[in-house]
C-alpha cells in the first residue's frame, strides 16, 4: 500500500493537524515508510509465541477481595467546604 499526498492531505485533516502543502510529500513519505515497517512486521513468525504483559517473567501481587465501608469517612469529610453530621453539605438549588 503506497500513500500520496492526497491522502495524506485527508489522514491530517481528519487527525485535524495544519500541515503545510510543501509539507505534505514528506509527511506522505513518512507515512509510507511507516507501512513499510509494519508490512516487515507481518512476515515475522509468531506461530506458538504466547502474549506478554512485561519482558520479565512476573505475577502481580494479588490481595483478599473483601469488601469494606472504607472506614475513611473523617479523612474524606476532612477536604469537604461544609460537612455536618458525617456526610457533605450542599446549598439548596430546588424551593
Amino acid at each position: 500500500m503506497s500513500i500520496d499526498t492526497e491522502t495524506a492531505r485527508k489522514v491530517a485533516h481528519l487527525a485535524r493537524i495544519r500541515v503545510e502543502e510543501e509539507e505534505l510529500p514528506a509527511l506522505a513519505g513518512e507515512f509510507n515508510a511507516i507501512l513499510g515497517f509494519i508490512e516487515q512486521l507481518q512476515e515475522v513468525d509468531v506461530e506458538g509465541v504466547e502474549p506478554m504483559t512485561s519482558v520479565t517473567p512476573q505475577r502481580l501481587k494479588r490481595r483478599e477481595d473483601v469488601v469494606t465501608d472504607g472506614d475513611q469517612q473523617d479523612k474524606v469529610l476532612a477536604n469537604a467546604p461544609d460537612a455536618r453530621e458525617g456526610f457533605f453539605a450542599v446549598p439548596k438549588v430546588v424551593e
